[in-house]
């Protein structure tokens, strides 16, 4: 019989502690939030999910959710409110409510906030075997601010213009509906 994880209830939002199953809700959730890449919700306590990360992004119009990159494992995404561009292979295509997105391994990509308010993306990602994530220079995503100025696999190098991370509840503007 597999155990109920503990859902501890910190300052920032809940967050589930130990191995095991749970039930926690979106909203009341701890999430992380950036002025530049949008605010997440990530899920995870710790230990972290052993083989697959899954977080709902918020983007406001204009955000990319991360630097336009290429990495070793399938990533799936689905818009669940609003609209975006997603910027993949150096091609932007415009997605709305309920489009689906599926990146196989080394698939380069980003998405960017898009239309007059939120957009919310569910995103699941394998976890790495170890090969690593590269993020390419794209015209198509240095237009939106979403894409490093020279090629690295340094993910520190990647974002070192950003603000850290600061992680909080959900903000009373971040989940649409």
């Amino acid at each position: 019989m597999v155990p109920e994880a503990v859902i501890e209830q910190g300052e920032n939002g809940a967050r589930p502690r130990g191995e095991g199953w749970f039930v926690i809700n979106a909203r009341d959730s701890e999430w992380v939030h950036t002025d530049e890449l949008g605010s997440a919700v990530l899920f995870e306590g710790e230990p972290r999910f052993r083989e697959i990360g899954i977080n709902i992004q918020v983007l406001k119009p204009g955000q990319p959710n991360c630097m336009y990159h290429g990495e070793e494992c399938e990533e799936d995404f689905l818009v669940l409110h609003g609209e975006c561009l997603l910027l993949v292979e150096g091609e932007e295509r415009p997605l709305k409510a309920w489009d689906f997105v599926h990146c196989p391994a080394w698939t380069e990509h980003v998405f960017v906030g898009a239309g007059d308010g939120p957009c919310a993306i569910l995103m699941v990602g394998a976890r790495g075997r170890g090969e690593g994530i590269v993020y390419p220079v794209s015209e198509v995503a240095l237009r939106h601010g979403a894409s490093v100025e020279r090629e690295t696999t340094d993910p520190k190098e990647a974002y070192a213009a950003y603000e850290g991370l600061r992680r909080g509840p959900a903000l009373p503007d971040v989940l649409p509906g």
